[in-house]
């Protein structure tokens, strides 16, 4: 579990892996010597950190003597040891000279150049590069240490590391917003901001476990986590390197961005990547990869044209591609264009977001409670095309434990719009499963609970199942693929019955509830927008059974996400 710190409400420290010391990271101090430094003495005193980082510049253009003076005097407490490197701006001469004479500049402040790998009391190996690129060297290394300017060759001479514990640069690697939804929120480009190719392809060879960086500007920059491409199988036992991007803001700035983290190293072997992180945004594939038909058919992310896909489907069926791997499926969180603006919830074995094209509007339901469409996904986070012992027993997760969350994930999500509509709505889950799947879902929709009362949402799925000679559904509760051979429908259909439901209680009434499964013969083409299709005349919504022609703006799929969470709040057992 993660452990708070004592300073969370001042500092808005993250919460951290439980190891056995902090460590603690400044923003540029810019020559703020005495109050920076009187700060991580309180701090120090309470959670004794095991060293200290000034990113950027520790010194200010227009340094303060006195501070300085007294620093070089001893006279400004530095609690425990703090490594800093050289930033945008020159040293002082006084420190220069200390430094070039091998002298201490102070107690427990330490300078770990401009290019070093280095080594700390506690074991933490530091590869640090300060300074901006010198576009006027165009080859070799610095021949000093101590001014802002680094080159090509320093960048290149530090890939002899081979890894680090904490990258250290005055510069952020190109593209790392890359794949990150916090940096679109922030709005973060390259044009505001100073980037470095070289340095992105130093941090994708050293893969540090933090890179750390200054802001340009007051704001701070917390990257999701972010992980390299796959190893191979014989490399699969080492697990797989994390690294966490983190760029503060100056000390003590106006805009009261955040400036100041503390952290602790995990040095665990981490074998599945942690929720929310993303693919290594240095990734180049080796060729641009063509999705086939199939995958733009079971994905709700995919864009393209519907009369387009139905002729490339003609021209697949010979051939199709293999079906694709975790980095560019649609529901799994390591694809690194995964929408995540549109995750609601994520739990330890599944995660629930809204759909891409949502059969329902957010004006469906509006007389009934619901000021949001409510067309939900329902997905195991392990990359599966079924919910059954073989497809999960790579992973090692138990398919029990992923179906009872999912499964709570749907019982919440009936609990909330019963209870937000008093009893009007119900809702109606379907999974497909074939062996054919790349990452198997559930899909959740609400529908009016009278429907549910009288029977129209059975006999819906029963009548359009006839007249498309696809067979028939029977009623059937069981867990897993491993109970139903072959492939199949499945669909629940839930309400709370009238009495009870208008109550409007969070411990529910009395519920109508069946399961029906509709086993696919392989011989017979199943239609994967069947369910949908049988929704959308229930609902009157025929007009918007193509998702394609009903996407939404991002700005439109993240108020409908702020909606849902909020309704979904009292619900969401992930809080």
């Amino acid at each position: 579990m993660a452990a708070k710190m004592s300073v969370r409400s001042q500092l808005h420290f993250n919460n951290i892996t439980h190891t056995d010391q902090i460590s603690f990271i400044f923003g540029s101090i810019n020559g703020q010597l005495q109050s920076a430094f009187s700060k991580l003495s309180t701090l120090h005193a309470k959670n004794v950190f095991s060293f200290a980082i000034v990113t950027g510049n520790l010194f200010g253009e227009g340094q303060d003597d006195e501070q300085l003076t007294a620093l070089l005097a001893g006279e400004i407490q530095i609690p425990c040891p703090t490594y800093f490197t050289v930033g945008t701006v020159p040293l002082p001469a006084q420190v220069v000279e200390r430094i070039e004479k091998d002298e201490d500049i102070a107690p427990n402040l330490h300078y770990l150049g401009k290019r070093s790998v280095t080594k700390t009391s506690e074991g933490v190996r530091i590869v640090t590069l300060g300074g901006l690129l010198d576009p006027a060297v165009v080859a070799g290394q610095s021949q000093e240490q101590h001014l802002p300017f680094h080159t090509e060759g320093d960048i290149k001479s530090l890939r002899g590391a081979n890894n680090a514990d904490i990258l250290l640069t005055t510069v952020w690697p190109s593209e790392v917003w890359k794949n990150s939804a916090k940096a679109r929120e922030q709005n973060l480009t390259a044009d505001a901001i100073p980037t470095s190719q070289a340095i992105a392809d130093l941090c994708a060879h050293l893969k540090p476990r933090y890179h750390f960086t200054m802001s340009p500007d007051t704001f701070a920059f917390e990257r999701e986590p972010f992980f390299p491409e796959s190893r191979g199988d014989d490399d699969k036992d080492k697990g797989i390197d994390v690294t966490r991007f983190i760029s503060l803001a100056p000390w003590a700035n106006t805009a009261k961005a955040k400036s100041m983290y503390a952290f602790t190293l995990n040095r665990e072997t981490i074998f599945s990547p942690p929720v929310g992180s993303t693919l290594t945004p240095f990734y180049k594939p080796a060729a641009a990869q063509k999705r086939t038909a199939d995958d733009a058919g079971f994905s709700r992310f995919a864009k393209g044209n519907h009369e387009n896909d139905r002729r490339r489907r003609k021209h697949q069926r010979r051939e199709r591609s293999p079906p694709p791997g975790p980095e560019r499926c649609f529901f799994c969180l390591s694809n690194p264009n995964l929408p995540t603006h549109m995750i609601c919830s994520i739990g330890e074995e599944a995660y629930l977001a809204t759909a891409k094209g949502p059969l329902p509007s957010a004006e469906t339901f509006k007389s009934k409670g619901l000021d949001f469409p409510g067309h939900l996904i329902i997905t195991p986070t392990p990359h599966i095309p079924s919910l059954n012992v073989a497809a999960l027993a790579e992973s090692g997760e138990d398919v029990k434990k992923t179906f009872k969350e999912m499964t709570r994930f749907r019982e919440s999500l009936q609990g909330m719009v019963s209870k937000q509509s008093k009893g009007k709505l119900g809702a109606v889950t379907w999974e497909i499963n074939r062996a054919r799947n790349i990452h198997i879902h559930w899909q959740f929709m609400p529908v009016p609970a009278e429907m549910v009362r009288k029977g129209l949402v059975e006999a819906g799925f029963q009548v359009l199942a006839k007249d498309t000679s696809i067979g028939k559904f029977v009623s059937k509760e069981f867990e897993t693929a491993d109970e139903v051979p072959g492939d199949y429908l499945r669909v629940w259909i839930w309400a709370e019955e009238e009495g009870d439901a208008e109550k409007g209680g969070a411990e529910g009434g009395q519920v109508i509830s069946k399961s029906l499964l509709l086993q696919i013969d392989e011989n017979v083409r199943f239609d994967l927008q069947f369910p949908r299709k049988v929704m959308a005349k229930l609902l009157d919504e025929e007009g918007r059974v193509i998702w394609q022609d009903v996407g939404q703006s991002v700005e439109e799929e993240s108020k409908d996400v702020a909606a849902f969470r909020e309704a979904f709040k009292e619900w969401d057992f992930t809080l």
